[in-house]
C-alpha cells in the first residue's frame, strides 16, 4: 500500500513585535545618553585646547648652610631633609615646576662628598617630582658619560625621569681651573607646556648664547644661579620674548618675569620662594601700524584677550585668554605684524633702492 506523503509548506512570516511605551522611551533616553556624552568630550577637548599653556611655576632661593663633617652621608642626608622641608612650602600651590639654585646640593664641597652623594639627591628630588606630578630644575656638579665633571641644571620630569640636562656653557675661570668642563650644547628642552632655555650662573654674561635663544624663542627661559645678574635678567626676558624664572642664591631676589622683563613675582626677606600663575599663549606685538588690527581684536574677544601695555616701548603683549583661540589664531585673524616681523619688515625696506 503507497501511502502519499503531502508536505504542506508554509510561507516564511517576520515575527513584528509592537514596542511599549517604556521600551521606546528606553531607546530614546539611551541615544540622548549617547548624544549627551559626545558633546560632553568636544567641548571638553574644546575648551582645554590652551590649558596647557596656564603654567604655575615656583622658584627657591635659597641653600642647605653647609655643615662640618668626616661623615659625608651626613651631609647627603642633611641636604635631603633641608629641601624636603623648603618644598613644601611651594608644592601646596600644585606648581607645574620648580627652579632651585645652582649647586642646590652643596657639589662645591667637592669630590670626596660628591663620591658619597652619587645620585641621592637627584634621586630624592625624581621621588618628589613624580608624586607631586610636576617638574623640578635644580643645579648640581655631575659626571657625564666621558668622564668629565659638568655643572648642571638637571630637570626632572612629572614621571620622576630625567627631562632634559643642560650643562653650563660658560663656567667661570674657576670653575674650569677645578676641573668643570665647558659645554657647547645650547638646545631647547621640550617639556609638555613648551619650550624651554636654561642658563646658569655666568652663562648670563655672554651675548652669544642670549641671541642664540633669542632666535630661537622659547617659551621660557630658567635660571639656576648663585648670582643675580641684575639687568641682565630683564635684557634676556626682553630680547628672548620669554618668561623667565630665576632661582638664585640667599641674599638676592628669586624671580618671576614676564616676556618685557617686569617683575610678576618675587621672594623677600620673608619667604625665600615666589610663586605665579603665568599664561604662555602669547605673542608681542609693535604698535606701528597695528592700532586698527588691536581695537577690532579687543572688540571681538572681549575678555577673552589681554593686551598689556607698559607706555614706554611701543610694543605690546597680546595673550590669549580663550580657551578655544589661540593667539597666534587672533592676531592672524586681523594682520596684526608680530614685533620681530615689524623689524624685518624695516631692514628690508632700509634697503631697497632709493631709501639709502
Amino acid at each position: 500500500m503507497n501511502t502519499r506523503i503531502t508536505k504542506h509548506y508554509c510561507p516564511k512570516q517576520t515575527l513584528i513585535l509592537k514596542k511599549t511605551e517604556p521600551e521606546r522611551t528606553f531607546r530614546c533616553g539611551g541615544k540622548i545618553l549617547l548624544l549627551i556624552l559626545l558633546l560632553e568630550t568636544i567641548f571638553s577637548h574644546f575648551f582645554t585646547l590652551n590649558a596647557e599653556k596656564i603654567v604655575t611655576v615656583a622658584t627657591i632661593g635659597d641653600l642647605p648652610p653647609v655643615i662640618k663633617s668626616d661623615n659625608k652621608q651626613d651631609i647627603v642626608k642633611h641636604v635631603i631633609n633641608f629641601w624636603d622641608k623648603e618644598l613644601k612650602h611651594v608644592l601646596r600651590k600644585k606648581p607645574d615646576l620648580i627652579v632651585l639654585p645652582e649647586f642646590c646640593d652643596l657639589s662645591s664641597l667637592g669630590e670626596p662628598y660628591l663620591s658619597i652623594r652619587k645620585n641621592q639627591v637627584l634621586d630624592f628630588f625624581a621621588s618628589v617630582s613624580k608624586k607631586n606630578r610636576c617638574y623640578i630644575a635644580f643645579g648640581m656638579q655631575r659626571m657625564d658619560e666621558g668622564g668629565n665633571w659638568r655643572n648642571s641644571c638637571v630637570i626632572v620630569g612629572r614621571n620622576g625621569e630625567i627631562a632634559g640636562i643642560y650643562d653650563k656653557n660658560f663656567p667661570t675661570i674657576g670653575e674650569i681651573d677645578l676641573g668643570i668642563k665647558p659645554s657647547d650644547n645650547s638646545e631647547l628642552l621640550k617639556l609638555d607646556f613648551g619650550k624651554v632655555a636654561v642658563a646658569i650662573c655666568f652663562d648670563l654674561n655672554f651675548d652669544e648664547l642670549r641671541a642664540k635663544y633669542a632666535k630661537e624663542k622659547p617659551d621660557m627661559i630658567i635660571f639656576s644661579s648663585m648670582y643675580h645678574g641684575g639687568l641682565s635678567q630683564r635684557l634676556w626676558a626682553y630680547t628672548c620674548e620669554s618668561y623667565f624664572v630665576g632661582s638664585v642664591y640667599r641674599g638676592y631676589p628669586s624671580e618671576i618675569r614676564d616676556p618685557r622683563g617686569d617683575v610678576v613675582a618675587s621672594s623677600n626677606k620673608h619667604y625665600n620662594y615666589a610663586i605665579a600663575k603665568i599664561n604662555l599663549d602669547f605673542k608681542r606685538v609693535h604698535l606701528a601700524y597695528n592700532y586698527v588690527g588691536l581695537k577690532a581684536l579687543k572688540d571681538k574677544y572681549g575678555n577673552t584677550v589681554k593686551i598689556s601695555e607698559p607706555g614706554e616701548s611701543s610694543s605690546v603683549i597680546v595673550t590669549s585668554e580663550n580657551p578655544a583661540v589661540s593667539v597666534e589664531k587672533m592676531i592672524r585673524e586681523f594682520d596684526i605684524v608680530q614685533f620681530d616681523d615689524y623689524l624685518d619688515q624695516v631692514r628690508e625696506i632700509k634697503v631697497e633702492e632709493g631709501n639709502h
